[in-house]
């Protein structure tokens, strides 16, 4: 599991290293795939990266507040954070709601929205606002 330390300097980016290796991967899937692959194509490439490089990860988990809730995370990587995939036009507001939700549930810190729709790609960083 990552750690961060708790400093007074709260512009500390979270997982900084861990987020620059996993954006390097989402930039050569995206070259290697381009704009018009499915979902689960991009997720399993994304797998085969993540196995080459020897991180941690848990693919389409279970994230459950009540029991009867199926809130799948599409990764979580390294016990540490959320990565939700997307393909379309846009990320609406609704991805974020999402993300935020998962974070909350599953007691993590940091969740990273890319789309892969997108003709130059720009992952998102979304804090769990409870920590």
């Amino acid at each position: 599991m990552r750690t961060d330390t708790n400093t007074a300097n709260q512009k500390e980016i979270i997982y900084k290293e861990l987020s620059y290796e996993l954006g390097g991967i989402f930039y050569k899937v995206h070259d290697r795939l381009g704009r018009y692959a499915r979902e689960n194509q991009y997720g399993d490439l994304i797998e085969e990266y993540l196995k080459e490089k020897g991180i941690k990860y848990e693919r389409e988990k279970l994230i459950s507040m009540t029991g009867s809730d199926k809130n799948k995370a599409d990764f979580i990587i390294d016990n540490a954070l959320i990565i939700e995939l997307k393909v379309r036009p846009t990320i609406i507001v609704d991805d974020y709601y999402q993300i935020k939700r998962y974070l909350e549930f599953a007691n993590l810190r940091l969740g990273i929205i890319v789309n892969f729709r997108q003709k130059y790609l720009k992952p998102k960083r979304v804090i769990n606002s409870k920590y």
